[in-house]
């Protein structure tokens, strides 16, 4: 957990908080409770996410729950700075997108002082750890891992499945493309795929065969 009352008031430092987890998890949900709270103690708060995360909105920061907050929208972790100058509070949604630039800019906000909470998907899908999340979960003072329900098992969900057939490492989507599935659950339909692929290939391998026959 995270704390907001230190022993050494006299100290002015920031800190790091990463909400991390699968699709589905309340990865956002969780950022916008912890920013709108600060809000409301009258703290300046500036959010910011990556310009090419527009499922939602242009500019809201939206869940899944449809919960939201505004944002301003950046093409690069360069950005974050200048923008988040005289803040109290900065938080940062779907940080995997983001360049590996984003781990010194939280750390470079944290030392001024400014509390920093950023959320993001700890692992792409293919169960890989995921941009700069690994960096910013070593550096952060306090990490939040949260789950999702396995859409085929009930049990907590980590991994974030790919239903359709694109390799791109980044892919913008919802139930319709990702389902939530625990490690079992993961791991059976990524076997699955893997016996298809080989037997489509094994087909495709016969046939040319017999043709060359």
């Amino acid at each position: 957990m995270f704390l907001e009352n230190t022993v050494n008031q006299k100290e002015q430092f920031g800190w790091i908080e990463v909400i991390c987890g699968s699709m589905f998890s309340g990865k956002t949900e969780e950022l916008i409770r912890r920013l709108k709270r600060a809000q409301f103690a009258k703290q300046k708060v500036e959010i910011f996410k990556p310009a090419i995360d527009v499922r939602y909105d242009d500019e809201m920061v939206v869940s899944h729950d449809a919960n939201e907050i505004r944002s301003t929208p950046v093409p690069a972790a360069a950005n974050i700075p200048i923008l988040a100058d005289g803040c109290d509070v900065v938080g940062i949604d779907e940080a995997q997108f983001f360049d590996d630039e984003i781990v010194r800019v939280c750390n470079d906000l944290a030392n001024k002082g400014i509390r920093v909470i950023v959320a993001g998907l700890d692992m792409d899908f293919k169960g890989n750890p995921f941009g700069p999340m690994p960096n910013l979960m070593a550096t952060a003072e306090y990490v939040t891992k949260v789950h999702a329900v396995c859409t085929r098992t009930g049990n907590l969900a980590q991994f974030s499945y790919r239903k359709n057939k694109s390799e791109d490492l980044v892919l913008l989507g919802e139930t319709e493309e990702y389902e939530p599935l625990s490690r079992a659950a993961y791991y059976k339909a990524v076997t699955r795929e893997k016996l298809k692929t080989m037997n489509v290939n094994g087909a495709e391998e016969l046939k040319t065969k017999d043709k060359d026959v």
